[in-house]
């Protein structure tokens, strides 16, 4: 593999695998849409039971910078106070992507 010699270099490689590794790799991230993509809708309360033992204060903070990269959409029922968090397309476009990560780090990883 070749070093990279200036940051420009490394800029140049691929920003926006930079960018969704990030927003992916962060802690909980990852495990938030696997939930969703795994039972679809879900209200607040449902979804922290699953991704146990995120606080409730990061799991807000990390739905909100999901629903802000358009990954999560938040689903406010008009005859209730029924709130509900669910994949968007883009977000259920990571499907494929993450099965293949839990595959890899199913053989590579377990071992560990």
């Amino acid at each position: 593999m070749q070093a990279f010699n200036t940051e420009d270099e490394k800029e140049v490689i691929c920003p926006h695998l930079e960018r969704a590794l990030i927003l992916i790799g962060k802690k909980w991230n990852a495990m938030i849409i696997t939930v969703l993509l795994k039972y679809g809708s879900l209200r607040f309360k449902q979804l922290s039971k699953y991704v146990n033992p995120c606080s409730d204060r990061v799991l807000v903070e990390r739905l909100k910078e999901l629903e802000s990269a358009g990954i999560v959409k938040r689903v406010t029922f008009e005859d209730s106070s029924l709130i509900e968090y669910r994949l968007t397309q883009k977000g259920e476009d990571l499907d494929k992507t993450l099965k293949s990560l839990h595959n890899w780090s199913d053989k590579w990883l377990c071992k560990e």
